[in-house]
């Protein structure tokens, strides 16, 4: 994913409601997944959660997964840094995009985006499932975890005849763990409602393919829900086009064009963001301001100039202004 944050896994569940607000939406239309992700941003002054009571006090949280917590106190922060992680990359993936996955001081962080049906719920969903388990994974390996550790089954014969294992990501438990957690609120309704099938299908998504969400988010499949024998199913609404794949996204609504800022549906426009002139992508001045237009400015800069390596062992830098031109989007 080039040089961004390292791809994700699970969910940072309600580690987040340690503070003070208002409990989920509709329940129906928004599981405590998304919920935690509106406080996503707050992770980082989060305590670390080393206490049966902390659980009691994550609000939104149904009862298995209380019961989850508790008996997991140790993954607790690990989950905690993959929902770091999560609004790091989508942020790193989007920056030059009209939604740029940005958070907000007021709730939710995301804006309301997160709670319709669209691609970009469909990526948050799949990036912060992708959050928790490359964070337990990790956690796992290096030892971190009492419950796990190494994966040892990874072993082979090389071609000389040498027989090599070694310390592997414990991939199966990060899953596993991001699963039965992240999943619980979804299956606890029996998953019968659209937007439970959607997320349910996007969290797997993300912990199959986190490395490749970026491309899955532009390839999504608008999809509607179906009788299919006794159970409801995820169909393209299109008939044309060709059944999705586990790994996937898929979303229920179509996305707002993000131009003109609209508080109500959480879109914050595109007026004064930073665009490329030269660009004829979606960084580019003429697409990224919706055909607006732009303002230029002299804007001068501060660098570092003139390093030199110091026999042992630093370097020393000049600092240096250089004039430049900024375009923002009017």
């Amino acid at each position: 994913m080039g040089p961004g944050p390292t791809t994700l896994i699970c969910l940072a569940s309600q580690t987040l409601q340690l503070f003070p607000v208002p409990c989920p939406l509709d329940a129906q239309s928004e599981s405590w997944a998304g919920v935690a992700k509106r406080y996503l941003a707050k992770l980082s002054s989060v305590g670390s959660i080393s206490e049966e009571e902390t659980c009691e006090k994550l609000k939104g949280l149904i009862q298995r997964q209380v019961q989850m917590c508790k008996r997991n106190l140790e993954v607790m922060d690990s989950v905690r840094r993959g929902a770091q992680l999560a609004i790091e990359e989508c942020q790193y993936q989007f920056r030059n995009r009209r939604w740029n996955c940005s958070t907000l001081d007021s709730l939710p962080v995301f804006g309301k985006v997160v709670t319709q049906g669209t691609r970009e719920a469909a990526f948050v969903y799949a990036i912060s499932s992708a959050g928790v388990a490359f964070a337990v994974t990790r956690a796992c390996s290096s030892g971190e975890l009492e419950k796990c550790g190494c994966d040892r089954t990874v072993h082979g014969v090389s071609p000389q005849g040498f027989q090599w294992s070694g310390c592997s990501d414990n991939i199966a438990y990060g899953v596993a763990f991001s699963q039965s957690f992240v999943d619980v609120r979804e299956r606890s309704k029996g998953a019968s409602s659209s937007r439970a099938l959607m997320n349910l299908h996007n969290n797997e998504a993300g912990r199959k393919v986190g490395h490749a969400l970026k491309e899955k988010f532009d390839g999504a499949t608008e999809v509607e829900p179906r009788r299919v024998g006794s159970s409801r199913a995820l169909v393209p609404r299109n008939a044309q086009f060709k059944p999705h794949t586990d790994e996937d996204l898929v979303y229920l609504e179509p996305s707002p064009d993000f131009c003109e800022q609209d508080m109500r549906s959480g879109v914050l426009g595109t007026r004064g963001r930073t665009c490329n002139k030269t660009s004829k992508a979606i960084d580019g001045c003429e697409l990224l301001c919706c055909g607006r237009g732009f303002h230029t400015a002299q804007v001068e800069l501060a660098e570092r100039c003139s390093c030199k390596f110091h026999w042992c062992c630093f370097v020393k830098c000049r600092q240096c202004q250089r004039l430049v031109e900024l375009h923002t989007c009017r």
